[in-house]
């Protein structure tokens, strides 16, 4: 069975191919068949079963879909009470009826809730380096969910119970729409008789993965029977956010801090506005791409997790603990004499050296033993043990 912690870098790579999932994501469809073990590992029945009860998440993390509209949340849902907030509770029987009258359940943000697809949703970013996120799309009978539409991010869809019916249209009347643009009225494309394009159609199996670039419209109907799957989503950096960094640079230039000379002779006008152009001309050849994606990778957010008791106990944590780096990229390091500095989600931490083999050790291998740790590092198990207590205490690592 596949570790989800590398189902897209090694599972899906080893299919399709690196380049297909770097230098041609999000411009070419991609299918591949990973087989159903494969996907096993990530979400069962039993898994949702459990997530339902203990998570009780409620609209509009939990939503109901059915025919393109969404289902009003008092039908499925009550309102309750937890630590004195009003709250909306799923009610079970509720939802099983709209479920059997073909509404579609959604469930976003799966990866913050069930570890396996967590470390798939991880092994993504490391993969695309961009934020991704997981929702869970159920359904039974031969409805659909949703119309015909398209997204405003990259998305990975693996089927994991059941089947699916897609319908892949290909990019519409806008190349590129974004979430945030200045036209949603663009159309799907059509062929010469004015039916829907197709670029593909098929039955998504469980192990089944397909790859929908943004913008790509797509029809997803049910195909009679159940169908999960989990839809990993992703958006690229742009140009947008390239020219929205450079703008925040602009607060540091005294020329583009000064007040617009409204009311002066059109020549002084021209003239400033010559001044600020020049500059951001400047500006933009400086802020080159390499290192604006660099500074990106720098503020890349880790995931929220916990390592209690060892960030507040004065031991070390023994020699068969294991111990998981958090940050979801690895992180560059750099050497400054005795010290050695790591950026990590936007944050600069600085050690003593000592401290940067076992960094290396970590980035490259991700989850260690202490032991383990030490013989990578070149450090005496003990001393390894003391650098791990201090990482914990960071949240760059977590001890198990």
């Amino acid at each position: 069975m596949t570790d989800p912690g590398h189902l897209f870098t090694r599972t899906l790579s080893d299919v399709v191919g690196r380049e297909a999932l770097t230098e041609r994501l999000s411009e070419e469809f991609v299918f591949a068949d990973l087989g159903a073990d494969a996907v096993r590992s990530l979400l069962t029945f039993d898994d949702l079963n459990d997530l339902l009860a203990t998570c009780s998440p409620e609209p509009p993390r939990l939503r109901l879909h059915r025919d393109g509209s969404p289902v009003p949340a008092d039908r499925y849902t009550e309102a309750a009470t937890s630590s004195r907030s009003a709250r909306r509770v799923v009610r079970p029987e509720a939802l099983y009826r709209e479920l059997r009258e073909g509404a579609s359940l959604v469930l976003d943000s799966v990866d913050r809730m069930h570890p396996p697809v967590g470390a798939a949703a991880d092994d993504l970013m490391r993969l695309v380096r961009e934020r991704a996120q997981a929702n869970l799309y159920l359904i039974w009978g031969g409805s659909r969910g949703f119309d015909t539409h398209w997204d405003d991010h990259d998305t990975v869809i693996v089927q994991v119970e059941g089947t699916k019916h897609w319908q892949v249209h290909g990019p519409g009347s806008r190349p590129y729409p974004m979430k945030n643009d200045v036209d949603h009225a663009h159309t799907p494309p059509r062929d010469a008789d004015g039916e829907l394009h197709l670029v593909w159609e098929g039955v998504l199996r469980p192990g089944q993965v397909i790859h929908v670039p943004r913008g790509w419209w797509h029809t997803v109907t049910g195909t009679g029977g159940v169908s999960m799957h989990l839809t990993f989503g992703f958006t690229r950096a742009t140009g947008v956010e390239w020219a929205d960094a450079l703008v925040r640079r602009l607060f540091e230039e005294e020329v583009f801090r000064r007040d617009l000379p409204r009311f002066a002779d059109p020549d002084v006008r021209r003239k400033h506005q010559r001044a600020l152009a020049a500059r951001m001309a400047e500006l933009a050849e400086e802020l080159d791409l390499d290192g604006f994606l660099a500074e990106r990778d720098a503020r890349f957010p880790r995931r929220t997790s916990f390592s209690l008791p060892w960030p507040v106990e004065e031991g070390t944590p023994p020699a068969h603990a294991r111990v998981e780096f958090v940050p979801i990229l690895p992180p560059p390091l750099s050497h400054d004499g005795e010290r050695v500095a790591v950026t990590v989600g936007g944050r600069r931490y600085r050690f003593p050296a000592v401290v940067g083999p076992v960094l290396e050790a970590l980035a490259e291998h991700r989850e260690l033993t202490v032991a383990e740790l030490a013989e990578r590092a070149g450090a005496e198990v003990q001393r390894a043990a003391e650098v791990v207590s201090a990482l914990s205490r960071h949240h760059l690592v977590v001890v198990r």
